[in-house]
């Protein structure tokens, strides 16, 4: 008996070697790599459980259209030629968003924002009402309570009336969404998809790549992202958060074919169903005319699209960069970016949270607080229930609005979608927004070293965990 422990004890230690010089070679930071080696040679017992779940930082085979499709790539120039850009391109650095994006930024769009719960769902609802030919609906989290029977009572009444309507969703997300509920959608006619269902966990051992993005089109003319899922603690009902601080947006223009192409890569990629042929990509033009586009960026995209969203528009900023994200880990590239804004005057305030969501991103959050109050960024937090909107404005000339947050998973390993607007009007508009959301806060002025013991002795520890947060 003893031999088998002995036996089986090597054979986890050979296993624990394989899986640190798999993430060696595939970890997408030297950070990344240096964690899992030390985890999976220190503790194998835990880390090589951890490593199947969590250790790939990459999705394969993933069909990104925008950069593969023939047929997508020939309808996205032909976008960029009808509609084409009509801001200063070199001075707000469009080159290197549509680089990221692998879209162009194209002209005649508007964006209003939602503002909290009432005017988000109002607008959603409003919308998806108003449908004449199709719904494309996609959630991260969807809960089986009075909001979720009322966005499921809204697909079902389009369905009586003709609509098609389909509905992406993400397992992980909605882990405890009930099969009833569901159920009673596809028994209406709704086209109901879990986002990994053919190469997701069924497959492997992976939870690490979610869908974060939040998406309804209607019709091809109409579109709506931002921070809310679908559930009553986004309408302030949970009494364990209290008021729920998040923004919405909807959208009009040629950005809406954007934001549905986006949907359509997601919707392939969970049934390999081609949807091209069968939607509308005449958007119409907004009589706003703002220069925009989506932003969509995750695990399968070539370059660090996400990390290089956040520089871009770090860059950008001359005067002013004001970001809310509910969640603060950064990694070291964006880390440097907002140093050096700081230092070169520009006014950078963070906006986090103070009420608490998930711990460990909250305590890991104060390890990089410090180094960043030095180089002369506000950070600021929100104490008037929980904040949990994705959106940053720059100067007077971009805002955006969106899923992603300021973390390594956000950056890294979530499927992500996020509205940028290049125009003065909609930057004035978040901006306005965010000033009546500084009155909420409060400035952190309390070093590492005088928070309470809580935060001073786990913020260190949390912040191991940072390339998977």
């Amino acid at each position: 008996m003893p031999s088998l422990l002995v036996l089986a004890l090597v054979a986890l230690q050979i296993v624990a070697i394989v899986f640190a010089f798999r993430a060696i070679r595939s970890a997408r930071t030297p950070q990344g790599s240096v964690a899992w080696v030390v985890f999976l040679i220190a503790a194998p017992y835990i880390a090589v459980p951890a490593f199947l779940f969590l250790g790939n930082s990459r999705v394969r085979n993933h069909i990104v259209a925008r950069r593969e499709s023939e047929e997508v790539i020939a309808g996205v120039a032909r976008h960029a030629e009808q509609h084409p850009a009509h801001g200063d391109r070199k001075a707000l650095g469009y080159g290197g968003f549509e680089k990221a994006a692998e879209v162009p930024v194209l002209s005649g769009n508007d964006m209003q924002l939602l503002v909290d719960g009432e005017a988000a769902f109002d607008a959603l609802f409003a919308a998806i009402d108003a449908a004449q030919d199709y719904v494309l609906a996609q959630f991260y989290i969807v809960h089986d309570d009075e909001l979720g029977r009322a966005f499921q009572a809204r697909l079902l009444a389009a369905m009586e009336r003709g609509v098609t309507v389909r509905l992406l969703y993400d397992a992980v997300g909605c882990v405890k969404l009930p099969e009833s509920y569901l159920d009673r959608l596809r028994e209406g006619g709704v086209h109901i998809m879990d986002q990994n269902a053919i190469r997701g966990p069924k497959t492997r051992f992976q939870i690490n790549f979610r869908n974060h993005r939040k998406t309804v089109v209607v019709d091809g003319t109409l579109g709506l992202t931002g921070g809310f899922n679908v559930g009553d603690e986004y309408m302030g009902r949970d009494p364990k958060f209290g008021a729920w601080r998040d923004t919405h947006c909807t959208l009009k223009g040629p950005i809406v074919s954007q934001l549905q192409l986006v949907f359509a890569e997601d919707w392939y990629w969970a049934n390999e169903e081609v949807l091209v042929e069968s939607l509308n990509w005449d958007s119409g033009r907004a009589e706003a005319n703002m220069d925009g586009l989506i932003m969509a960026t995750g695990p399968a995209d070539v370059q660090e699209t996400g990390s290089i969203y956040f520089c871009a528009a770090i860059s950008a900023a001359k005067d002013r960069l004001w970001i809310a994200s509910p969640y603060f880990v950064p990694e070291t590239d964006i880390m440097t970016a907002l140093k050096l804004a700081a230092m070169r005057g520009v006014d950078v305030r963070i906006m986090v949270p103070e009420v608490i969501d998930h711990t460990i991103p909250w305590l890991a959050a104060f390890a990089y607080f410090d180094e960043l109050v030095e180089a002369g960024v506000q950070i600021w937090r929100y104490d008037s229930g929980f904040m949990h909107q994705k959106v940053l404005v720059v100067d007077e000339c971009i805002a955006s609005v969106g899923t992603t947050n300021l973390d390594n998973r956000s950056c890294r390993l979530n499927f992500e979608a996020t509205a940028i607007l290049f125009d003065s009007r909609a930057a004035r508009d978040v901006a306005a927004m965010l000033e009546a959301d500084f009155e909420k806060c409060f400035l952190l002025e309390t070093l590492l070293v005088e928070q309470p013991a809580k935060i001073r002795l786990g913020a260190p520890v949390a912040r191991l965990f940072a390339p998977l947060l």
